[in-house]
């Protein structure tokens, strides 16, 4: 009678502690749940992003479900089984259905993650939907070029590009709910394009077509201004190998590539001219250009001031 009862409270507890769950999760909005779930990923801005982050929230869940099964299973064996007296708990070994269990049981959850793995991958670089915009990167030893094949200089009938210079981060403008298929290659080593809040990053190898892939899409979501980084080491300046992404309505994108090709390659102000044409900043505003001075200080110019001082 006292073990029926003791089992009795400790249901009544669970169904009042699920209880309490359940509703605890209903008062929250859909949009704080999935922000609880990020689990400290950025938030993507892209169509693609949004399934790498369901692929990482579900990594996430599933390895804390096996955490917590293997610290109970711990902490059980530690107490259930502890030494009592001088007597040692009865040894087991041998035993083919627990091992049998500990090889299948792990298989099948590397064969899920795999599985869809595989499955979010294949969406993230697909190329087969229509594409709206073209942007060729290069990137080399410490910069970015963003050429836009779309637009034309009359001028010299090449591609509209833009570059960072010692003054100014290089910008690269992509349009909002459109698909933009980026096109990277490396004329020195091996670079890395990267957005964080894209939650994709992808190598820049030199001679990138013979070898690599190096085309891929996405379809911005948010507007807004994003920091771009170089994210494969790349020698002395490579911490300093910042760009920017800048999303904007599909329109203001139009009027931006008809603003440079109305300044032309020729103008070497050009970034700063077409995005003011749009009413956007004229500078990078997620970072800013590093001093690269690589001259070295002659001996002679502090042992001067010190004669004169």
């Amino acid at each position: 009678m006292h073990v029926g009862g003791g089992r009795s409270r400790r249901v009544a507890r669970l169904s009042v502690g699920s209880l309490l769950l359940v509703a605890a999760l209903s008062a929250c909005s859909r949009a704080e749940v999935e922000d609880k779930l990020r689990f400290g990923w950025p938030r993507g801005i892209t169509e693609q992003a949004q399934r790498v982050r369901e692929l990482w929230t579900w990594s996430t869940v599933a390895a804390l479900i096996v955490g917590a099964f293997v610290w109970g299973l711990i902490f059980w064996a530690a107490i259930v089984y502890r030494r009592r007296g001088g007597e040692l708990p009865r040894q087991t070994k041998y035993n083919l259905p627990i091992e049998t269990l500990y090889t299948v049981v792990p298989f099948l959850i590397v064969a899920v993650l795999f599985y869809y793995t595989v499955i979010t991958q294949t969406k993230v670089t697909d190329l087969r939907t229509p594409v709206d915009a073209t942007v060729s990167v290069t990137a080399f030893k410490w910069n970015w070029r963003f050429d836009y094949d779309d637009r034309k200089d009359p001028a010299t009938n090449a591609s509209v590009y833009t570059i960072g210079s010692s003054n100014e981060v290089p910008i690269v403008v992509v349009p909002e709910n459109k698909n933009v298929r980026f096109a990277v290659n490396s004329n020195d080593v091996i670079h890395s394009f990267w957005v964080p809040e894209t939650l994709f990053k992808r190598d820049v190898f030199p001679a990138a077509t013979k070898n690599q892939t190096n085309v891929w899409q996405m379809r911005p979501e948010v507007r807004g201004s994003f920091v771009g980084r170089c994210a494969e080491l790349c020698g002395t300046y490579h911490s300093q190998m910042n760009f920017e992404m800048r999303v904007v309505s599909d329109s203001d994108y139009q009027r931006y590539l008809d603003a440079l090709a109305r300044f032309g390659n020729g103008d070497l102000d050009r970034q700063a001219k077409a995005l003011a044409a749009i009413g956007q900043p004229t500078r990078a505003t997620t970072t800013h250009p590093f001093e690269t001075d690589r001259e070295l200080r002659a001996p002679s110019e502090p042992q001067q001031q010190t004669t004169q001082d």
